[in-house]
């Protein structure tokens, strides 16, 4: 992640703070290896080859009381697949209007799923990392705005969270890192809890723009499109300040020692070649003393409206009589625009089931090992990718 210009103000302001600051220093890592079961398989960056660097990570987190109901915090996390640089994951101030309502300012977490806040902190949750299919997006944290109130609804706990704020990162979205800028992003997740139940909803409303001049075979098509006067086509297709939308509802039960969570998401990119994403897990858990087993199943589907096809025209007209709309005009036997369009849409189709089983033990009242075994199960390609997974997650 960038380094921001808040980031360093508010960890430069940490650095200096008065002596009356009340200043607490936390942490958390996690310490993690994985590797597939056969030799040509790839899942979630790890290949046949154990690996121990992808997902291991190494964070600090500096929160400062400034008295007069406000507060600074920053988050510095060094994360494997980045050969352990550290980088500013959090920096904001918050105020406390209340009691019950507080707003922050600077940059964190974007509150898509139920495990957002604490995503990077595994011993927050029993998996070796969350699932997958649901906890894709490739960014979490945004800089803006967030207004957080808690109250009680009778005999249930509430907490509404409203954010605003934007991103413009150099993330894997069409290759493997692209320009991406979110504009006015604003929405609201709500929480409500009692006893051993909780449930939770979550809407984001955004404007993006992806650069996709690093695929050649994208900035190829939109160039071609454009050559033809087909621009309304193009802008169809292209993602500039297109409308998006995250919805997602879950909950989680924690009774004795049951455990079940559960959450659904929909995201899509409107108005472009990018397939709108469907997906959900479920997962059963039972505690043992120290010891938690579990058992999740994930699926995932994203897929374009088969209206988008054989949108772009075979042939327009011209003075001369009608020419193919082709990636090469002079050759006859050149592929239709159409045809290249088509597949560039159906290319976004994913269609995945994914099982796994795992263990929790906590051998330490900060410290827990856990050792996941996944089978992902590609429905398009029908393949299938076994991953072992383990590691260590701590807190300090």
């Amino acid at each position: 992640m960038k380094k921001t210009l808040l980031g360093l103000s508010i960890a430069a302001a940490l650095v200096s703070l008065p002596s009356f600051a009340e200043v607490r220093i936390n942490g958390f890592a996690s310490i993690v290896g994985g590797q597939t079961l056969d030799d040509d398989d790839t899942l979630y960056g790890y290949d046949n080859d154990f690996n121990m660097e992808q997902e291991s990570k190494f964070a600090l987190q500096v929160s400062a009381d400034l008295q007069e109901r406000l507060s600074a915090t920053a988050q510095v996390i060094a994360r494997g697949e980045n050969d352990f640089d550290a980088e500013f994951e959090w920096a904001y101030l918050t105020y406390e209007i209340s009691d019950n309502s507080q707003l922050s300012a600077g940059k964190m977490r974007i509150p898509f799923y139920r495990y957002s806040d604490f995503l990077d902190v595994g011993y927050a949750y029993r998996w070796v990392r969350p699932p997958k299919s649901v906890y894709n997006l490739n960014f979490s944290t945004y800089e803006g705005l967030s207004y957080l109130y808690n109250s009680n609804i009778g005999e249930w706990d509430s907490s509404i969270q409203l954010m605003y704020g934007s991103v413009n990162e150099d993330i894997a979205a069409v290759t493997e890192s692209d320009n991406v800028e979110i504009n006015d992003a604003f929405g609201f997740n709500w929480t409500l809890s009692k006893d051993w139940f909780t449930a939770r909803a979550a809407y984001i409303l955004s404007e993006v723009s992806i650069d996709v001049s690093n695929s050649a075979q994208l900035s190829a098509l939109f160039s071609g499109l454009s050559g033809y006067g087909l621009n309304e086509q193009r802008q169809d297709l292209a993602v500039e300040e297109d409308d998006s939308y995250f919805a997602g509802i879950g909950f989680g039960i924690d009774y004795n020692n049951f455990l079940f969570d559960a959450e659904y998401t929909q995201y899509e990119i409107e108005d472009s070649f990018l397939a709108k994403q469907s997906q959900y897990y479920a997962s059963v858990g039972y505690r043992i003393d120290d010891w938690t087993v579990h058992f999740t199943y994930e699926n995932n589907d994203d897929e374009n409206d088969s209206s988008e096809l054989n949108t772009i025209p075979a042939q327009i007209q011209t003075p001369n009589g009608p020419i193919n709309v082709s990636t090469n005009p002079s050759d006859p036997n050149a592929p239709l625009l159409r045809d290249v369009t088509n597949f560039a849409l159906l290319s976004q189709r994913a269609e995945s089931n994914t099982y796994t089983i795992g263990a929790r033990y906590n051998f330490h009242p900060s410290a827990a090992f856990k050792i996941d075994v996944s089978r992902f199960e590609d429905d398009i390609t029908n393949t299938e990718v076994d991953l072992v997974s383990m590691g260590v997650d701590l807190v300090f």
